[in-house]
């Protein structure tokens, strides 16, 4: 897809709708942008694009709110650990072929969308947070160094330790902070800026932006249950098709 007028506007839908989600459950953008613009661009291309408009949105998400101090204090050890694990593996999706992240990144959304839709549910005790806290925030950042998505393990082990829900939005955008924070810093120390992909990047940054400031409008008037049940679904049927095209 050349970003022409018309692949512009594709970018603009497909951050659009991704941070509509993220602005009604908290989470959400890369995963969904990522899934759409793979199936149109080379994998390594739809990183790039999304870096930007992760960071910057989830800035203004693990800022806003009045629980910065409390989440820092609590998991931070997390947090280190996915800046440290993306770096880790950043290499991987630069380096990527166009079709070699297809699977992995199927898979991840495919099993998100899946543990999703189950309706199991899980808890951590407060108690073993400090020990368990820095191996799932080491490995959701070896998942999202491959693959630009970072939301396994760590959203569903947020969401199952005991936190109010502003909070754990706050937390999801640390965890998202962190992650796209230092696959921006892989994409640097692997690879030189493409300013060709910048009309792109700044697109999809006002898109996400006006997404998701109309998603926390929604949020507060829809019942977030039902809207992310149907997220899941989405996730998980991008991720069957990804698998399809990988093995095509």
């Amino acid at each position: 897809m050349a970003f022409d007028l018309y692949g512009l506007a594709v970018v603009a839908a497909v951050f659009a709708v991704a941070g509509l989600v993220k602005g009604v459950i908290g989470f959400g953008l890369p995963s969904i942008s990522m899934g759409l613009l793979s199936a149109l661009v080379a994998p390594e291309l739809a990183a790039a694009i999304l870096v930007v408009p992760t960071f910057l949105t989830n800035v203004w998400q693990a800022f806003a709110g009045s629980y910065t101090r409390a989440v820092l204090r609590r998991f931070w050890p997390m947090f280190a650990g996915v800046f440290a694990g993306t770096l880790a593996t950043s290499w991987i999706i630069t380096g990527a072929g166009s079709g070699a992240a297809l699977l992995p990144i199927g898979a991840i959304l495919l099993a998100y969308g899946t543990l999703g839709l189950s309706g199991v549910r899980f808890r951590v005790p407060r108690r073993v947070e400090s020990v368990i806290s820095p191996v799932v925030g080491l490995i959701t950042g070896l998942i999202n160094g491959a693959t630009a998505i970072f939301v396994l393990p760590g959203a569903p082990y947020l969401q199952a330790t005991e936190t109010k829900k502003t909070e754990l939005i706050q937390a999801l955008g640390f965890v998202a902070l962190c992650a796209s924070g230092a696959l921006a810093l892989g994409f640097g120390l692997s690879r030189p800026v493409d300013t060709v992909l910048w009309p792109a990047v700044l697109t999809a940054l006002a898109a996400a932006l006006a997404g998701m400031a109309s998603g926390q409008i929604i949020r507060g008037r829809l019942s977030v249950a039902v809207f992310q049940r149907w997220v899941f679904i989405g996730l998980a049927a991008l991720g069957v098709v990804m698998i399809a095209r990988a093995f095509g």
